[in-house]
């Protein structure tokens, strides 16, 4: 099925975005996520999200999620993407599973990836385009020091709908989790502006109050997602305008625990021109880390 016209092709831009980069530039962005050390928080059985704006805006927030992966000593990394809803169907089977319709009846629903049987609407996905090329620079560079590189698993569910137990395919995770796998998560978790349906009155630019109101809504929603409540989090997307219902959906039910979320930075990226909207029209990323309540989610260089 055709992707929406309504959307931009993002993916096409991160591609044409990481061939500028080349390795050099990468390496750049590699050496800036070193500013954070969260490889305490995959040890202790948390996660750390990270965005998937365009790489010069979050790239190092991506290499922090890389190097705390690696650095971690776990075997497997397993990266949990976005599937955004690109085609009619997928979009139709969003709304109505946010207007509390049965998720079970939708054929959408399940988990996505490499080398899984059905659906392959993440062949057109965009959301790790930029972590699976610094992954790459970065696990090569690893590899000629002589050092140890995780086994990375990409996978992209769809429809947890506040039952993630229920997602097709959560079997093969669960399997990956027992055999020592971290977590990595992406999320874009606050859209605002006109260009996501928001009034003028009631639309703010980021250094007019929106990057406040962003940390408050980003903060509420993951202390929400942290107690377990999977259809509140789910609902809070919707509000929020975030595109991480699903995978922090999977990231929660996976880590089997209560998590403490933190913020530890936001970034934000004008859409004013990819969606040929008015200003402010603008998405915002944060690298956040969920922990095991009382563990320690950071060791700050």
């Amino acid at each position: 099925m055709a992707q929406r016209s309504d959307i931009p092709d993002f993916r096409a831009a991160a591609d044409k975005k990481n061939a500028a980069l080349g390795d050099a530039g990468a390496l750049k962005i590699l050496e800036r996520g070193r500013q954070w050390n969260l490889a305490p928080a995959l040890k202790s059985g948390g996660a750390v999200i990270f965005p998937h704006v365009s790489v010069e805006v979050c790239g190092h927030h991506l290499a922090a999620g890389i190097h705390a992966a690696v650095d971690s000593g776990a075997p497997i990394v397993l990266a949990i993407g976005v599937l955004h809803a690109l085609t009619d169907d997928l979009q139709d089977a969003r709304v109505r599973v946010a207007a509390g319709g049965d998720v079970l009846s939708e054929p959408t629903q399940g988990i996505q990836g490499r080398g899984l049987p059905g659906r392959e609407d993440w062949q057109c996905e965009f959301s790790m385009i930029h972590f699976e090329y610094l992954w790459g620079v970065e696990a090569r560079r690893r590899t000629a020091l002589g050092q140890a590189v995780p086994e990375l698993v990409v996978r992209y569910p769809y429809l947890a709908g506040g039952r993630p137990h229920l997602l097709p395919g959560m079997a093969e995770l669960q399997r990956l989790m027992a055999a020592g796998a971290v977590l990595l998560g992406t999320a874009d978790p606050f859209h605002h502006g006109l260009a996501y349906g928001d009034i003028a009155e009631t639309a703010k630019a980021p250094n007019e109050g929106g990057l406040e109101l962003c940390h408050a809504t980003v903060q509420a929603g993951f202390d929400m997602l942290g107690t377990g409540d999977y259809w509140g989090f789910n609902q809070h997307c919707v509000a929020a305008k975030s595109d991480g219902r699903d995978m922090g959906q999977t990231i929660r039910y996976l880590a089997q625990k209560p998590l403490t979320a933190e913020i530890h930075d936001i970034v934000w990226e004008d859409m004013s021109g990819p969606y040929q909207k008015p200003w402010p029209s603008w998405v915002s990323g944060a690298l956040i880390t969920l922990t095991p309540r009382g563990a320690v989610a950071t060791d700050l260089h």
